[in-house]
Formats: C-alpha cells, sequence, structure tokens
C-alpha cells in the first residue's frame, strides 16, 4: 500500500433530502467541497455520518459514491462501526472493493467486550481485507474504551492495524501511546486537542470542521509541520469557539446546520437526532461571522 495517511482528514456528513432518504448528489457534492477545501484525505460514514442511523443499502451507497466521487484525488478512509463482526466484515470488504485505500474500524457494544473480544474483533476484520486498519477508541460514542496498552497489542500484532485515532478527549493517552512505541501513527480525534496533539506528535487530525471552516484546520496543520508553534496557537485559538460549539451540540447536528449558513443544503439528522435550534443555529451563524472575520483581516 502506497498511500500516505498524514494531515487533515476530513469527516463528510450524510446529507438526506426533504423526504428523509439520503441524497447522493448531495455527498457528491460535499465531496467536491471537501476535496476543493485543502483536506488531505476524506473519511466518510464516521459518527459524523451518521453510519449508526444508516440500513445497509444506504450505508453501501453513501460508502460507494463518496469513493468513487473523490476518484483518487485524496486517501480515502471508510468508517466501519457495527455491533456485530460478521456485519463490521461484511462492510469491510464492501469498502475494499468499492476502492478505499483503508478502513477506520470502531468497536462498539451492548454487552461489556473483553480486551480479548476487542482484539478478535480486529484480527477478524484484518483477515477478510488487504487495506490498512486506523484502530479508532472514541468511547464517548462506541461505548468502548480502549487503554493505549491494548491499541499498541493490535497494531504490533495485526498486520493490517497500522495507524491509530485517538478520540478519548485525554491527551495523556496520546503521550502514552508515543511512549509505548513512537513508530506508530496516530490521529487526534478530538477538535478541542488538537494543537496539544500535534505537540505530541500527532500525524493528523481527524475532524468535521472543514465543512464549515476548510481554511482553519489545514492551516493549523500546516503552521505545526513548519514549526511555528506561536503560529499555531494563534490559529488554533482563533478556531477554538466553533470547535467546542461543534463538539458539543452533537456533530451531525452543527456541521449540518453550519452547511446551510454556508449555502449548502445537507438536510436534519435522522430521527431521534434533530436539527439544531434556532438559537443555536444564531450562536453558530454568530462564530462563523466572527471566524470570516479574522480570516479577511489576515490577507
Amino acid at each position: 500500500m502506497n498511500v500516505h495517511f498524514k494531515g487533515i482528514i476530513s469527516y463528510p456528513v450524510t446529507p438526506f433530502d426533504k423526504s428523509g432518504a439520503v441524497d447522493l448528489p448531495a455527498v457528491r457534492g460535499l465531496v467536491d467541497r471537501l476535496v476543493a477545501g485543502g483536506s488531505h484525505g476524506i473519511a466518510p460514514l464516521g459518527s459524523t455520518g451518521e453510519s449508526a442511523y444508516l440500513d445497509d443499502s444506504e450505508w453501501d451507497a453513501v460508502a460507494e459514491t463518496s469513493v468513487q466521487q473523490v476518484n483518487k484525488r485524496l486517501p480515502v478512509i471508510v468508517g466501519i462501526s457495527d455491533l456485530t463482526t460478521r456485519n463490521a466484515v461484511r462492510k469491510a470488504k464492501f469498502a475494499e472493493a468499492a476502492g478505499a485505500d483503508a478502513v477506520m474500524v470502531l468497536p462498539v457494544s451492548y454487552w461489556k467486550l473483553s480486551e480479548e473480544e476487542i482484539f478478535r474483533h480486529y484480527a477478524t476484520i484484518s483477515e477478510a481485507v488487504g487495506v490498512p486498519l486506523m484502530v479508532y477508541n472514541n468511547p464517548a460514542t462506541s461505548g468502548v474504551d480502549m487503554k493505549p496498552e491494548l491499541i499498541v497489542k493490535i497494531v504490533k500484532e495485526i498486520d493490517n492495524a497500522t495507524m491509530v485515532k485517538e478520540s478519548s478527549g485525554d491527551i495523556q493517552r496520546m503521550h502514552t501511546l508515543r511512549q509505548l512505541d513512537a513508530g506508530i501513527p496516530f490521529f487526534n480525534g478530538s477538535n478541542p486537542l488538537a494543537l496539544e496533539a500535534f505537540a505530541a506528535g500527532a500525524v493528523g487530525w481527524c475532524t468535521a470542521a472543514p465543512c464549515v471552516i476548510p481554511e482553519w484546520p489545514k492551516a493549523l496543520y500546516d503552521t505545526c509541520a513548519a514549526g511555528d508553534m506561536d503560529g499555531a496557537r494563534e490559529v488554533f485559538y482563533n478556531q477554538l469557539p466553533i470547535l467546542r460549539f461543534i463538539l458539543q451540540g452533537g456533530l451531525p447536528t452543527t456541521i449540518k446546520a453550519g452547511l446551510g449558513l454556508r449555502g449548502f443544503e445537507a438536510g436534519v439528522p435522522r430521527s431521534p437526532l434533530q436539527g439544531l435550534s434556532k438559537d443555536g443555529v444564531k450562536t453558530l451563524e454568530g462564530l462563523l461571522k466572527t471566524i470570516d472575520a479574522r480570516q479577511l483581516s489576515k490577507k
């Protein structure tokens, strides 16, 4: 596999039309916006993409459409999360056949999973596909919290598991990953930790923020990569209010509202999720106006 994964990996939402059906033309349009906005990779069907709210046929359509629309312009990492290993394998095989460059595997649980069960879940998916696996830890959405020691074991012992996305919100997890094995590439998945994560050695940032402020996450990555930490702090703190708002308000809800304010219609999240309140939209509009003014003042 010659694809190099680093930088800003952008999460598109899954747009719905007015009837509540998946809007595939809007999927294609959003992919193009993210590619044009300077993303280094696209990761459809994560938590932001409401993958848990799609049936299998919808999931397949979004995965296939996203990969086709990227058309090898950037790496594509398709999100894989399912209660059963069997259906996670099905999704991973479908993504690989569609042309995905990697799959991002998030174990989810109703019953608490043992470390051996988590390890076997990853191993089984790895045995079924040939593309790299991103080991994804997001206890807030999955009900599974993988400690750094388990993550390192998975990467060291499972051939296809080659990178990590850490979204627990605990910067010490990233430091521990580096201490246990400095050679494991890891991505930040917690928006408010982006600056600290790059300082801790993250090779990239997986985020939905480029849907609404495409220049800012990329600017943070570029300034950090250049070693300009004073500049990075300025870039980060300018965007931090929006990063906090979209996370606290729920990513599908806030990002779809933000896209609407940017003139791109992505519908509302699928029930029981709801659209952003009028007060929330007003707050987000103010945040976008503020950061847009700062962007203009920098030119």
